[in-house]
């Protein structure tokens, strides 16, 4: 299937030691970049994190970002630190040998002192567990999200290409006219100037505009890479570079054919044909 690099998905979670969520953005990139926002406390995950990003998506710039909200400690989690506070007091008193005079500080004001209320030990493990497991969940979002953005995106290209088979059909029709145009020309030409038309010599001029007005090449080379950006797209898999590279072929062959054109038709169906291959650049600049 064909995969877009353009995603986001979200997933959250309540846990005994307070809320995930896992926030994934994805967008286009030549290689897999993956950048992360952990909390301090699951830092040593990112390894991991990584790893498992790494085997779900190939291609592409990743945002993820992890957020946790630590649960709210019940009254009966309150448990004070006693050497802190003794270490507090003492340091209060020890203020008398400078000559300062303060008051005892009171009970609020030791309480919010860091260190004075010691707080339950984290489980780190069984946070990092669950923290792992949901990202496992956001990242089968994601990759539901490429896939859907991706199906848009092939029959996108789908149209394109049949498009582009149009055009290259139409001025295969035209290329017989376009030569009989140009003899008829040649010889309304030679009959205003009264010049002795010799058969011989007007068929090799013919000949001669054929040759450099010739874009049968070009069109089977159109009507080819057409066929193959269909075989990739049904392929799956990693085509974004084989595309982006199919592209800049079609883009070659378009230009050649302007530049070869002796007739209005062909231009502008050279025209067109380079409208409906920069829509399709476009767009690959997005497929992993």
């Amino acid at each position: 299937m064909t995969l877009s690099m353009t995603a986001f998905a979200r997933r959250e979670r309540s846990t005994p030691w307070g809320n995930l969520a896992w926030e994934l953005r994805s967008v286009n990139h030549r290689y897999l970049d993956v950048a992360l926002r952990l909390p301090e406390e699951l830092r040593a995950l990112e390894p991991k994190v990584r790893e498992c990003v790494a085997e779900r998506v190939t291609r592409g710039r990743v945002d993820a970002s992890l957020y946790w909200k630590p649960a709210e400690a019940g009254t009966d989690a309150i448990e004070l630190n006693p050497t802190q506070v003794t270490r507090l007091m003492q340091a209060v008193k020890s203020l008398d040998r400078f000559g300062l005079s303060i008051a005892q500080p009171n009970a609020f004001e030791l309480l919010r002192w860091p260190g004075v209320i010691r707080a339950a030990a984290l489980d780190v493990d069984g946070l990092s567990r669950e923290a792992l497991s949901l990202l496992g969940e956001a990242l089968d979002e994601l990759r539901e999200t490429r896939v859907r953005e991706g199906a848009r995106l092939k029959q996108f290209m789908l149209e394109r290409l049949t498009a582009v088979d149009t055009h290259v059909q139409a001025v295969t029709a035209v290329l017989p006219e376009v030569v009989q145009a140009y003899r008829e020309r040649l010889k309304t030409r030679l009959a205003e100037f009264r010049a002795e038309l010799d058969p011989a010599r007007v068929e090799q001029e013919i000949v001669v505009f054929a040759n450099r007005t010739d874009v049968a090449e070009e069109l089977e080379r159109l009507a080819a890479h057409a066929q193959e950006s269909r075989r990739v797209l049904d392929g799956g898999g990693q085509v974004g570079r084989r595309l982006d590279f199919l592209m800049q072929e079609f883009n070659r062959e378009a230009n050649t054919l302007g530049s070869k054109s002796a007739d209005l038709r062909v231009t502008n169906a050279s025209v067109e044909l380079k409208v409906l291959i920069e829509q399709m650049r476009e767009q690959v600049q997005n497929i992993e």
